[in-house]
């Protein structure tokens, strides 16, 4: 069938006339849909871009067609969008190929390496993870031959045409003005979704900034919801088109069924042509009523966040059993069963042990398979239980793929999946990355994950992400999800996460030293660090939000005006007056409520009001709504975490209250809703975790509380004492005075509370107080609410995103100057350039310890088991107890990020030092370093420590990249003993298992 175009409007016109704009402007979006495997076409073009010259071979720029000889031919017919991306290409313009995994993004790449190889240019692919590097290497190698290999612990044929790498190192090339880059044509971008990573994103960020504009960029994405204005973003800053095609067509329908914990059978929820089947949603939530009335104990289980088969969950283990068998049963084989727990993956492979998915033939295979691949270990190292343990279950078809394992186990579990020799894969999401593996069935164990703050239901772009492993083209007809849920679900929850848009692309661009230094270093002139604040995506993102809350505050203007018309002077004068008390109230309560201030009053019966933060991360709009007052049950201190907000406030305590909430709402139900009943509307008492900061206001009232709160009927009397409160106190329950009760005699608050007490006094004496107007008021609120709105939004227009990125820059400078990396001209000093070289670990730190002479005095044992602590590695559980030489170091390098965090909070950076230095300083895997470094066997040091072996690798390789940089760093400084040093420390760790060779080089 002849592909026909759609423009913008719909309407179908034919191939010849759909050329709609020859001159398009920046970001306007030409589409053009094919009727049958829908794939959306769009170009970005700079204003000022003079067209090239259009022609039968290349088509237009809003309808880029090739017919000239292909670089490289396939197999298979190419999909619409794969013929667009290609001639895209051929018309040498960048592009943007946003399609589902199973799609086939991986023949566009392909086809650029082929371009570059005809035209005699070299090409680079980075892709965001070492290990998706080492097998994408392994991929084009097979098909192009002249291919390299660059990640931070492997370099193989540095000259080739392709090059492989990480973006990191790619970065660090354009960092160094690398002399590889004048040959390169093409550089490709696999997996860009992933600069929304909170840690690494900015790499992406700053390799696209500083990419030289002759070199055309191919951007592979999962779908993402805005593609054109990635697009855009790219299109101003390399003033060149950038074309998107997005096509959301799967190649293998996918059908999603639900499975209720602990029923029997499975619910279509959504069929091959993605209608949600509202009946048979229907039918499942019936089974949950019809369970909780036959068992009252089955509700409960597994509730926290929808985890199922913990160690003695009998019936969680056995649902994941059954489904397994039943998938076998129905020759739905291969299946992955995605937990979010690294510990639940390895319980559910052991739960299968009744099971055996291989035949003899294919038995005798993985034993032959598996010989191979541990032969590049050390004979006592080949007899780890982490291997021994793995091959009874390869045998059966059985495996667990997770960052925690072994990576020769990992990379193993990966081929004989390739190979169809493991049948039932336990994976968590990272599986969902990378290569494409696809499998006919998908399930997913749990609908909610833990994502180091709160138990939330999985997003839709996760969601698609593993679904998107289910159904194998040209070999299943339909791919099969079955999610398993243990509790009853909100329609519109699980409509948002099977059907719901894929995620928007979302840039976390921040500032770092290396950067900064980095930047002050290169001589062009042309890179500073304003001109890359500048050009990032996330002040572009910024920039094209402006309009839309300029109109927003026209409307609100103009709703204003009406508002102010209608009313009359007298209800806008009392107004006034209660807005000016409520800002000085809570200028007070900001005071009030440091800790040393108002612990000792927050006692269990205290009567409070506050905004509220619910443990779930969404912050309610404070001060919009009004919660009412509610009753102290307990104050907690909260565990620290990362990067915090400056500690003078007192963030760091939760008020634990006993709040008025929707019916229904509970702590550990699908969906907490604590925000106060409507009128009329009986609610429930529920505790509620409230950030101190958000009291907004103490009583002098306390009552008792009952000892224990489960009951709801204890609860509920406390709602009953409340309410009686209330129609005691008509005015309002009396507040504690912070003079009089609280005997504070700070001068500032003294003057607050005498302001409050007479706005007080004017508000009771005005006549609109006993008004029962309540038109007057209700316009009048509205008025207020109208006022603060537009403030709010006028405010955000004028704080300018890039303002605030140059403040940062301006005090992070003088950071930089005050620790001597910099002098009073920018000039980078010794230290600074020692730094430049480091992005692993913490730059400014590790120099710090370099420059202080805290490394001289180690042995270089000692040295890389301090570097270590820079290495992020999951967080033990145990006691930390090191020895004495361990001790002191530690103790020097704890001394030195506190130095720093304090010179950081001094120059107004927004942080907690307490938090810094826990967050920087890592010392989980002191020991074990210390005593590989001097010559234990891997089988000795696994047991000093409960962290994943596959973690423990993986940071000791980390680790070597670490001490490699600060090798270089010291010689381009010219320390040559630490150099050697370093070194030493590098030579110490590279042996046995731990650098054992991928499988996939």
């Amino acid at each position: 069938m002849e592909e026909q175009s759609v423009t913008p409007s719909g309407k179908r016109k034919a191939p010849e006339e759909s050329e709609v704009a020859d001159t398009p402007r920046q970001g306007s979006a030409q589409k053009r849909q094919s009727v049958t495997r829908s794939c959306v076409h769009e170009v970005a073009v700079p204003s000022d871009y003079t067209l090239p010259k259009d022609g039968i071979t290349h088509g237009t720029l809003s309808n880029p067609v090739y017919n000239g000889e292909m670089a490289k031919t396939y197999e298979f017919v190419l999909d619409p969008f794969q013929k667009v991306s290609v001639a895209c290409l051929e018309r040498k313009e960048s592009v943007l190929v946003s399609a589902h995994t199973s799609a086939g993004k991986t023949a566009v790449a392909e086809y650029a390496i082929a371009m570059a190889f005809r035209d005699k240019q070299r090409v680079i692919y980075t892709s965001p993870l070492k290990a998706l590097s080492n097998q994408k290497y392994r991929e084009l190698q097979h098909e192009f031959e002249d291919v390299g290999l660059m990640t931070g612990d492997v370099t193989l044929s540095p000259n080739a045409s392709v090059l492989v790498m990480t973006t990191e190192i790619l970065r660090g090339m354009l960092y160094r003005g690398s002399q590889i880059l004048k040959e390169v044509a093409w550089v490709i971008f696999d997996e860009i979704h992933y600069m929304k990573d909170r840690e690494r994103g900015v790499v992406w960020e700053e390799s696209i900034i500083f990419l030289p504009p002759e070199i055309k960029m191919v951007f592979l994405s999962a779908t993402m919801s805005n593609a054109t204005e990635f697009a855009e973003w790219i299109c101003r800053v390399h003033k060149q088109p950038c074309h998107v095609v997005y096509t959301d067509f799967r190649p293998t329908p996918l059908q999603h069924y639900v499975f209720p914990v602990g029923g029997s059978g499975l619910y279509l929820v959504v069929d091959e042509n993605e209608q949600f089947r509202e009946e048979n949603f229907m039918k499942l939530q019936n089974s949950f009523s019809k369970q909780k009335t036959g068992d009252g104990n089955k509700s409960a289980n597994g509730k926290a966040g929808g985890r199922i088969a913990k160690p003695g969950n009998a019936s969680g283990g056995s649902d994941i059993y059954k489904i397994v068998k039943m998938i076998m049963e129905r020759k739905f084989q291969p299946v992955i069963v995605f937990s979010f727990s690294r510990r639940e993956c390895e319980q559910h492979a052991m739960s299968m042990s009744k099971l055996d998915f291989n035949t003899p033939e294919e038995k005798e295979m993985v034993d032959q398979v598996f010989n191979n691949a541990i032969q590049c270990l050390n004979e006592e190292d080949r007899s780890l239980p982490a291997i021994e343990l793995m091959l009874p279950l390869l045998q059966r078809g059985i495996a667990v793929h997770h960052s925690g394992l072994l990576p020769v186990i990992k990379e193993l579990v990966e081929l004989l999946f390739q190979e169809g020799l493991v049948k039932a894969l336990f994976a968590t999401e990272t599986f969902a990355m990378g290569l494409n593996m696809p499998a006919k069935t998908v399930v997913f164990t749990a609908v909610k994950k833990f994502d180091g703050d709160s138990h939330r239901h999985i997003g839709s772009g996760e969601y698609i992400q593993m679904s998107g492993r289910a159904g194998r083209r040209g070999k299943d007809d339909r791919g099969i999800c079955i999610i398993m849920i243990d509790e009853q679900m909100e329609m519109e929850t699980l409509k948002d996460m099977v059907l719901g848009k894929p995620a928007p692309l979302v840039s976390t661009f921040r500032l770092s030293y290396y950067s900064i230094l980095n930047l002050m270093s290169r001589a062009e002139g042309q890179f500073t660090a304003e001109h890359v604040i500048r050009n990032s995506f996330h002040q572009f993102q910024y920039e094209k939000a402006l309009p839309d809350i300029g109109n927003k505050v026209s409307k609100l203007e103009q709703e204003a005006a009406n508002l102010a018309s209608s009313g009359d002077g007298k209800v806008a004068e009392y107004h006034k007056l209660k807005l000016e008390i409520v800002q000085l109230e809570k200028k007070m309560m900001t005071e009030i409520t440091r800790p040393e201030r108002v612990l000792y009053y927050l006692c269990p019966g205290r009567l409070v009001r506050s905004g509220h933060k619910h443990r779930t991360g969404v912050r309610i709009r404070e001060g919009g709504t009004d919660w009412g007052w509610g009753v102290v049950v307990n104050v907690v201190k909260k565990p620290s975490s990362g990067m915090g907000a400056l500690p003078s406030r007192g963030s760091g305590y939760i008020v634990d209250t006993l709040l008025h909430c929707t019916p229904g709402s509970s702590e550990g139900g699908s969906r907490p809703k604590p925000c106060p009943p409507r009128p009329g509307e009986k609610g429930e008492m529920h505790v509620v975790p409230v950030e101190l900061p958000l009291v907004s206001a103490l009583s002098k009232v306390r009552i008792t509380i009952p000892s224990d709160l489960r009951p709801l009927e204890a609860r509920q009397s406390i709602l009953i004492a409340l309410e009686e409160l209330g129609s005691r106190f008509p005015e309002g329950l009396p507040k504690l005075n912070p003079v009089k009760d609280m005997k504070i005699e700070d001068p500032e608050i003294v003057d607050l509370v005498k302001q409050i007490e007479e706005l007080e006094r004017k508000l009771h004496a005005h006549p609109m107080h006993k008004s029962q107007d309540v038109n007057q008021i209700k316009s009048f609120q509205r008025k207020a609410e109208v006022d603060h709105e537009i403030q709010q939004l006028k405010l955000k227009m004028r704080d300018s995103q890039l303002q605030k990125f140059r403040d940062e820059l301006k005090n992070r400078s003088r950071v930089l100057k005050r620790l001597g990396h910099i002098d009073g001209d920018s000039v980078v000093q010794l230290k600074g350039r020692a730094a430049c070289l480091i992005d692993t670990g913490d730059e400014l730190l590790v120099t710090e310890l370099m420059f202080n002479g805290t490394f001289n005095d180690l042995d270089h044992h000692q040295v890389a088991a301090l570097a270590s602590c820079f290495i992020p590695v999951d967080k033990s559980n145990e006691q930390i107890h090191l020895r004495t030489e361990l001790a002191k170091p530690l103790q020097q390098l704890q001394e030195s990020a506190r130095k720093i965090a304090e010179i950081q909070y001094e120059c107004k950076l927004e942080i907690n030092v307490e938090e810094y230095v826990e967050s920087t300083v890592r010392p989980f895997l002191m020991d074990v370093i210390y005593c590989w470094s001097k010559g234990a066997s891997f089988a000795e040091v696994i047991q000093m420590t409960d962290i994943f072996e596959g973690s423990i690798i993986r940071s000791a390789r980390r680790l070597d990249e670490f001490l490699n940089q600060l090798r270089a760093a010291a010689q381009a400084v010219g320390e040559t003993s630490l150099e050697e040093k370093f070194e030493a420390a590098c030579k110490s760790l590279q042996r046995g298992i731990m650098f054992a060779n991928s499988l996939y080089l």
